[in-house]
């Protein structure tokens, strides 16, 4: 049985939730400040998706971040001796993290409130991208360090730069400033930081006003392309991504 939003609303220790007529906002934070990223959320989200995309009465989902950052922290959570099982552990993780943002069954609109340096799929996966001035977008935990970019980003940013930008944005760690992902059609508009949650929720009022079979049968369609691409791709690039964790990180 799909659990109600009053019973998923305030389980989610790094997501904080809020719902008028049919617009759910999921607005993303560590402690009531920017996300900070690591094993918390990276379990936790996948499954917090899969709670607001099973309850129907979720017509439209924006998504954003907290203070002025979208996410561009990361933790220690990871850090440590590597075995198969804390890899199978992430894996397991990062396939529902993408599969289930894109099984949600309605149009999802992001309010990018800054840096998104890591994860910034989570953001640009969406129906429609809105971005502040002061956003960028870059892979920065990945390549640079060491590690294969193969958790869904590989799929993600060839898809949206096409595949000789993408391959030299995840390779040199390349920042993107709002502009030029407006040029290159990664957002669709850029606002004073002021206004963009104001925007998100124009738009998201103007999308639930639809039908929701409309709803529902428009986001799948729009989607579908984008969800065989990770169904082909994600758990191969999550299992090369684990074999040179364990080739370059401490197993003991």
């Amino acid at each position: 049985m799909n659990r109600t939003f009053s019973e998923y609303s305030t389980v989610y220790d790094h997501v904080a939730m809020r719902r008028d007529q049919g617009v759910i906002e999921l607005r993303l934070h560590s402690d009531g400040g920017p996300l900070v990223w690591g094993a918390g959320p990276h379990e936790e989200l996948g499954h917090c998706f899969t709670d607001v995309g099973a309850d129907r009465d979720n017509r439209v989902v924006i998504l954003t971040g907290t203070g002025n950052a979208f996410l561009r922290s990361l933790d220690r959570s990871w850090v440590g001796p590597m075995t198969p099982e804390k890899w199978d552990r992430i894996h397991s993780d990062g396939m529902r993290l993408l599969t289930a943002l894109l099984a949600i069954p309605v149009p999802v609109i992001a309010a990018v409130n800054g840096p998104a340096t890591v994860h910034a799929e989570l953001a640009v996966l969406s129906d429609i991208t809105l971005a502040t001035d002061t956003t960028y977008f870059q892979d920065a935990p990945h390549f640079r360090y060491g590690t294969v970019p193969g958790d869904g980003v590989h799929v993600v940013w060839p898809a949206l730069l096409g595949p000789n930008r993408a391959r030299y944005f995840l390779l040199t760690a390349q920042k993107i400033d709002a502009s030029e992902a407006l040029r290159l059609g990664v957002v669709n508009e850029v606002l004073p930081e002021a206004t963009l949650l104001d925007r998100a929720w124009e738009h998201a009022r103007a999308l639930a006003g639809q039908h929701e079979v409309a709803l529902r049968c428009t986001r799948a369609a729009l989607v579908g392309d984008l969800r065989r691409k990770l169904a082909d791709g994600l758990g191969h690039g999550l299992a090369l991504e684990g074999l040179t964790a364990y080739a370059t990180w401490p197993t003991t």
